[in-house]
């Protein structure tokens, strides 16, 4: 199938063809025709699967049969990074249509973003923190709007947004198309989903909260204190290229990078207590190859977007499965292939079995001469008098013993 079968718009498609983008993904495939309808759309696909094109081509295809002047189109994304790449894909289809886009977000100054707003632009891509100080102040004006996006609703929720998700809707003409994009669907999107849309159409693409075939998973259990020695093993492999490395804490990313950057790798770090430019800087860096290595806490699992990133590392292991999907979703995206590590201390064995039960798989563990065990889940006590205690109920099959290989113990730097 190509985009010339889904009824786009032809501009759009010219613009499509010059990107030399010719065939939709799954999502886009099964997500278009339903939203050329006006059908209000719960779409659940993997990260890097193409979901900002599945929601843009068909709600841009039909804001061009709308009178110019107003705001007609709103997206929300739950990071600064997310956001701009957002409008990064929807702009040329924009411009193509003679339509007007802006990109809000905090870390900047509001005087551009005020006039943009005031003046009436198209489509805004917002992040909700940013988007309500505008409210509040009465820069926007919604009452135009037919579309309404909500990028990445799993994560929106997890950062607390849903409170704002709900005064931004309540702003929104209750005659508007809504369209739910996420990678996964947990209850509380389920109920999100019931109170915003009308009849929405469920559309799925691949299995939910599952890595991409195309990632390499492999587990280093590892001592805390051998930590940076396997990193800077790992880093002076031949075939490792371009790398993210995440962390949990701002100010453990900041440390790691100065001491990768004084063993000679080239290295930034990225995180939320950073200044938007600095972001920006430290992403066009990575993106052109100044920095080798990107190291950063999970405000970059979701909004980052650099082809060609070989490696992922998780120095520290991700705090949910959800996470780690996210994580690794960085590396092996357009097709291409890459490796996902997980370093893993012995006290996190019980995060890791979270891990490989929610994506149904066990990981493969390299067997090298730092290796650690695990500590052992605690046992089941039986009940006394009304028999064993029932099971959870994982949320995947339940992984098989994992594979090992053997590499050698790195030396300390």
């Amino acid at each position: 199938m190509s985009f010339d079968a889904l009824n786009i718009h032809p501009r759009c498609l010219q613009s499509l063809k010059r990107h030399g983008i010719t065939e939709p993904t799954p999502i886009q495939a099964m997500a278009i025709p339903v939203a050329l309808e006006g059908r209000d759309l719960v779409a659940i696909a993997q990260t890097g699967t193409g979901k900002t094109l599945a929601f843009g081509l068909p709600a841009l295809t039909r804001l061009a049969e709308t009178p110019r002047g107003g705001t007609r189109m709103l997206v929300l994304a739950p990071t600064r990074e997310l956001a701009q790449q957002v409008h990064d894909v929807l702009a040329p289809l924009a411009h193509a249509l003679n339509r007007t886009i802006t990109c809000v977000y905090g870390g900047v100054g509001m005087e551009r973003q005020t006039r943009a707003l005031r003046g009436g632009v198209s489509i805004v891509v917002a992040t909700p923190g940013r988007l309500i100080d505008h409210m509040q102040r009465g820069n926007v004006n919604f009452s135009g709007v037919s579309a309404f996006v909500l990028d990445e609703a799993d994560r929106m929720l997890d950062m607390g947004f849903l409170p704002d998700i709900r005064r931004i809707i309540a702003a929104l003409p209750a005659d508007r198309q809504t369209m739910m994009f996420s990678a996964t669907f947990p209850r509380d999107i389920a109920t999100l989903a019931d109170t915003m849309q009308r009849d929405p159409v469920r559309v799925e693409a691949g299995a939910i909260a599952r890595p991409a075939d195309a990632v390499r998973q492999g587990v280093y259990t590892v001592v805390r204190e051998e930590k940076p020695a396997l990193l800077a093993r790992i880093l002076r492999q031949e075939d490792v290229g371009p790398t993210l490395v995440f962390l949990r804490t701002k100010r453990a990313t900041d440390k790691l990078t100065r001491q990768l950057i004084k063993e000679g790798f080239r290295a930034e770090s990225i995180h939320g207590g950073h200044s938007q430019n600095k972001r920006d800087r430290a992403i066009d860096g990575f993106r052109r190859g100044r920095h080798q290595i990107l190291v950063a806490t999970d405000v970059a699992a979701r909004g980052l977007d650099v082809k060609g990133i070989s490696h992922v590392v998780n120095y520290d292991i991700p705090a949910t499965p959800d996470d780690y999907v996210h994580r690794i979703g960085r590396t092996a995206r357009a097709s291409a292939s890459g490796d996902a590590i997980t370093f893993v201390t012995p006290e996190e064995g019980g995060a890791l079995r979270m891990i490989e039960r929610a994506i149904g798989r066990a990981i493969e563990r390299t067997d090298w001469e730092g290796a650690v065990p695990l500590a052992e889940p605690a046992r089941v006590q039986r009940r006394s008098s009304r028999g064993p205690a029932r099971p959870q109920h994982g949320s995947g099959a339940r992984p098989q013993r994992p594979a090992r290989r053997t590499v050698s113990r790195p030396r300390s730097s």
